[in-house]
């Protein structure tokens, strides 16, 4: 029999499906899962794609069912069991074999599987896969990090299956060790921040201007043909125009206000605080997610401090295209925030991460897919920029929509309508674009308590000032 041009272990809904495109692509996959039912369930329902399946539920047997040198997909729960996973192939596993964790791995734990494995001969890539059930079935962007040969070795189906932009694929190795799974990590803070600001925009237009979901939708399905055309904004409109079957109600007013998070989200924020790159749009929806979980708490203090968002559905003083252009605007210095974050870490990890490349394979497969990527994917081409900020493209987009972003986040506090993301890109913004901030102050300050120094220009630095003595009250 034919041996397999790779394996896949896990056949949950995203492994599944990952199987199913790489045999969609000409390509022969052994599968294998712990549980051997769900191997013949999988085949059961891979219809004309059997033939190019090859199931095994015998560990033993599916690492020897791939040609060699063999590379091994691992879509499994992050954490421990991919640990277990990895110790349970490893007795099987030949010289030159690689192993491909494609799950949200912390990039530590990649970083640190790539060094266990290396010595033993084992290659080991960590990929971000993003691009949900439908990407992993259709074509998803892939983000990878590993070993340049073992990437090498996975390089034809990896590319065959992402998904394509204008005929290019959107896969491509980024850097060694957790170079792949740190560039997912900050896709999906990404992610956090878009979701977080459609959402507070959202809020304005149901709390203060009194839409309903299906007028909501309509605007959303609107801008998704202008300059905020992306993944998220045509969904969104899907989400707003959806029904209920039981109620006839629309769906999204029945949706409990909890929103979940896997962990990558926070990821992205501790891993900006640890570089010391500001991502405050990024940290702000993570915050507000953990927030909505406390739904009991909040229903208590509304009743305590009563509801300021019913004082503004008598009227708003923000138009539509204030909320568009104040949308975009935002969404910019977010992507500005991740892309900050991937730079420093590049240079902290040795990556040499390719910026425009990274933008490159976004623009389809994944969820933060968007227009404007084109555009940024130019700007670190042409290197034009550090901060995206800077980029000729987005400081005329920037120019245009602060006075929109300013008015919907001064609307917002005024009503009661929370601008977590919004108000953080704002601040961001304000605070990027100024010569001469008030950071003076907090270095006084630290100089009179902790003699920690400071600069003046023409004199250098390590300065200190004659401050006077101070009494601590008890």
């Amino acid at each position: 029999m034919d041996r397999a041009d790779i394996g896949l272990i896990g056949l949950g809904v995203m492994g599944a499906n990952l199987s199913l495109n790489i045999a969609e692509k000409g390509y022969r996959v052994a599968v294998h899962n712990r549980t051997a039912s769900k191997i013949d369930e999988f085949v059961a329902g891979a219809g004309d794609l059997r033939d190019r399946i090859v199931p095994n539920a015998d560990l033993r047997a599916f690492v020897q069912s791939i040609r060699a040198p063999r590379s091994i997909i691992i879509m499994v729960k992050a954490g421990a069991p991919v640990d277990m996973t990895i110790e349970s192939l490893l007795p099987f596993l030949e010289q030159g074999d690689s192993v491909i964790d494609a799950g949200n791995a912390n990039y530590q734990d990649t970083i640190r599987r790539f060094g266990e494995l290396t010595p033993k001969g084992i290659g080991f890539l960590g990929i971000g896969v993003s691009g949900g059930e439908e990407g992993a079935r259709h074509g998803p962007s892939i983000m990878v990090g590993g070993s340049k040969a073992q990437w090498h070795n996975a390089e034809g189906v990896l590319t065959a299956i992402a998904a394509k932009f204008k005929g290019e694929s959107c896969c491509a190795y980024l850097g060694e060790g957790g170079a792949g799974h740190f560039v997912k990590t900050i896709h999906n803070g990404i992610e956090y921040a878009d979701m977080q600001m459609i959402a507070e925009v959202y809020g304005v237009m149901r709390d203060g201007m009194g839409m309903s979901p299906k007028a909501c939708a309509e605007v959303f399905k609107s801008w998704n043909g202008g300059p905020l055309n992306s993944y998220l904004i045509e969904i969104t409109g899907h989400v707003l125009e959806a029904i209920d079957d039981e109620t006839g109600k629309p769906l999204v007013d029945l949706i409990v206000d909890r929103a979940g998070q896997k962990g990558t989200g926070r990821w992205s924020a501790i891993a900006a605080e640890e570089l010391g790159v500001a991502a405050t749009a990024i940290e702000g929806a993570v915050a507000a997610r953990s927030l909505s979980s406390i739904k009991a708490e909040r229903q208590a203090a509304e009743k305590v401090y009563g509801s300021l968002t019913r004082t503004a559905k008598s009227g708003t003083g923000v138009s539509l295209e204030d909320l568009e252009q104040a949308l975009l605007a935002g969404k910019i210095v977010s992507y500005a925030q991740g892309f900050a974050v991937l730079s420093k870490a590049s240079e902290e990890n040795s990556w040499n991460l390719p910026l425009g490349t990274i933008a490159k394979i976004w623009r389809a497969g994944c969820i933060i897919r968007s227009r404007f990527l084109d555009q940024m994917a130019a700007a670190y081409d042409k290197g034009e920029a550090i901060n995206l900020l800077m980029a000729p493209d987005f400081v005329e987009i920037m120019k245009k929509g602060q006075a929109a972003l300013r008015r919907v986040v001064a609307e917002g506090a005024l009503g009661g309508v929370p601008m977590t993301c919004l108000s953080a890109s704002l601040s961001y913004f304000d605070t990027y674009r100024q010569g001469r901030g008030t950071a003076n102050l907090i270095q006084g300050q630290r100089d009179f308590f902790g003699a920690h120094g400071f600069e003046i220009d023409g004199r250098g630095g390590d300065l200190h000032h004659h401050w006077p003595a101070t009494i601590h009250e008890s």
